[in-house]
C-alpha cells in the first residue's frame, strides 16, 4: 500500500531541498521565505554564536546561518558541506562552543531548524519520508552502514515513522520520467557537492501506467567540492603559503603540506581553526621565509573567511561553465587574491577527477550489461553537470540529441516524494539496516 502523502528530502552537500507529493498530480517543492527572498534550495550549512548568558547558543541554519555569519564571521562557527564526513569513521564528534556534537547530533540540528523555517507544508508531517542517499558515499575510505546509521539517527529526531533511504540519480530519474511519453532506457547522471551517482532504469507503459525497471548503477565520492579543491590548491594555497618555506636550526625546511589539506573539505577548515596545527602555523609566522605567506593563512582561518572563499571559488566555477577564461578574485580582511584562469587551465586541474567519473559512467554501463548505443535518453543533473567538462564525458559517449539537463536542484528531491505512489517500493527503496 502506497502512503498518500510522502515526504521526499534530497540532503545536498551544497544544498537540501523538500519535497511532497500525494496520491496524484505533481510534487510540490517546500519553501523558505529567506532574507533574499523566497527560495526552495535550502543551503547545507549551520552557525553557532555564543549568547549573552553562559552556556546559550544562538543556531541558525541555511541562509539564515549565512546571514550571521557575515554579521560577525570572527565569532561564528560556520559548518558547511558536512554531509561529506557522514560515513567517516575517523570523525566521531567535534566540539563547538563547549558542547560536543556528533554527525546525527549536527543533521538534526540542522533539519530541526529546516523545518523550523519552512512555510506552509511541513507543520505536520508524513509519517513517511524518503531520504535520498549517494550511489558511494564520500571520502577516502567511506562506511555505508555507519553514514546510514547516523543519518537514521538524525532523521528518528523529526517523529517519522517510516523512514526509507532511495539513490539520489533514482529520485532524478522519476521526476524525469514524468515527460516520457514511451518506453525508453535512461541514463542518470546526479552531480552533487561530494558525489557523481549513476544510474540507468529502463521504463515501459504497462496497461496505461509506467513501469520502472532498474538496471545498473554506480557512483565516485568526487564532485563539485573536488573541484573546488584544485582551485584552492593551485591559485590560493600558494598565496597562504603552500609550497614556500621555513628555518627552522639554521636548517630551511617545507611548510607542511597538511596545514593546506584542510581546503579539500570546507567542513574541515573550522576543525584546523581550534586544533594542535593553528598553534604551529601561528609560530611559523616568525620563522617562514615569506611570513606575509603564513600571515594570510593565519587570518583566513582565525577570521573565518571559509565561506568568503567558498563564494569565490564558485562564482569562477559558474563562469568557465560559461566562457573561455574568467578571473579569480578574493577579498577578506586584508586578503586581496587576483588571477586569470583559463578554462583549458580549469580542466588540467580537474582531470583526476574527471577520470574517475569517466570510470564510474562506463562501471554504471557495466553493471547495466549495456553499450552507450543501448541507452535512449540521458539526464543530467545538479551543480556540476554544467561543467563543460563534465558535459563533455557524455557528449564522447551518446548522441548529444538525447542528452538533457535541468531542474538541477528538484529533481532528486521531487522525484523522492513521487516514488512514494509505487506500489512496490521495496525495489527502489531501502531501511538503515537494508540495501536498495
Amino acid at each position: 500500500m502506497t502512503s498518500p502523502l510522502t515526504l521526499g528530502i534530497d540532503f545536498g552537500t551544497t544544498n537540501t531541498v523538500v519535497a511532497l507529493a500525494d496520491a496524484a498530480g505533481p510534487a510540490h517543492l517546500v519553501k523558505f521565505s529567506a532574507p533574499e527572498g523566497e527560495l526552495f534550495a535550502f543551503r547545507s550549512c549551520l552557525s553557532f554564536h555564543a549568547g549573552d548568558r553562559p552556556n546559550e547558543r544562538a543556531i541558525a541554519a541555511g541562509p539564515w546561518a549565512i546571514e550571521a555569519y557575515a554579521e560577525d564571521p570572527a565569532e561564528t562557527r560556520f559548518i558547511q558541506s558536512f554531509k561529506s564526513f557522514a560515513a567517516s569513521e575517523s570523525f566521531s564528534e567535534t566540539t563547538i562552543l563547549n558542547r560536543r556534537y556528533r554527525f546525527e547530533d549536527l543533521l538534526s540540528t540542522f533539519l530541526l531548524k529546516l523545518r523550523a523555517y519552512a512555510e506552509a507544508g511541513m507543520a505536520e508531517l508524513p509519517e513517511r519520508v524518503i531520504v535520498g542517499r549517494p550511489v558511494a558515499f564520500a571520502g577516502a575510505a567511506p562506511s555505508e552502514p555507519l553514514a546510514l546509521a547516523r543519518y537514521e539517527a538524525a532523521f528518528s529526531r523529526l517523529g517519522f515513522s517510516e523512514i526509507l533511504y532511495a539513490y539520489e540519480p533514482v529520485g532524478a530519474a522519476f521526476f524525469f520520467a514524468r515527460e516520457l511519453d514511451h518506453d525508453a532506457t535512461v541514463l542518470v547522471g546526479d552531480f552533487g557537492g561530494g558525489t557523481s551517482d549513476f544510474s540507468i532504469i529502463r521504463f515501459e507503459r504497462e496497461a496505461g501506467a509506467m513501469r520502472a525497471i532498474p538496471l545498473g548503477r554506480s557512483g565516485v565520492g568526487v564532485a563539485g567540492d573536488a573541484f573546488d579543491y584544485r582551485i584552492i590548491d593551485n591559485l590560493v594555497s600558494p598565496a597562504l603559503g603552500k609550497g614556500s618555506s621555513y628555518e627552522s636550526f639554521g636548517k630551511v625546511l617545507p611548510i607542511p603540506n597538511r596545514y593546506y589539506s584542510a581546503f579539500a573539505r570546507w567542513d574541515q577548515l573550522a576543525l584546523l581553526r581550534a586544533s594542535r596545527d593553528m598553534r604551529e602555523i601561528r609560530a611559523l609566522v616568525r620563522e617562514a621565509l615569506e611570513p606575509q605567506k603564513i600571515q594570510r593563512l593565519v587570518e583566513t582561518l582565525d577570521e573565518n573567511y571559509g565561506y568568503q572563499l567558498y563564494r569565490s571559488v564558485s562564482r569562477l566555477k559558474e563562469t568557465l561553465s560559461q566562457d573561455e577564461a574568467a578571473l579569480f578574485e578574493f577579498e577578506a580582511g586584508s586578503i586581496s587574491l587576483k588571477g586569470g584562469v583559463r578554462r583549458a587551465t580549469f580542466e588540467g586541474w580537474i582531470a583526476p577527477e574527471l577520470a574517475l567519473i569517466e570510470q564510474a559512467v562506463d562501471a554504471a554501463l557495466a553493471d547495466a550489461n549495456l553499450t552507450p548505443d543501448d541507452v535512449d535518453r540521458v539526464f543530467l543533473t545538479g551543480g556540476s553537470s554544467l561543467v563543460p567538462a563534465v558535459r563533455a564525458i557524455f557528449h564522447r559517449r551518446f548522441d548529444p540529441a538525447r542528452i538533457e539537463t535541468g531542474a538541477e536542484l528538484e529533481s532528486i528531491a521531487s522525484g523522492l516524494a513521487l516514488m512514494g505512489r509505487e506500489g512496490d517500493l521495496g525495489r527502489w527503496t531501502s531501511r538503515a539496516g537494508g540495501s536498495a
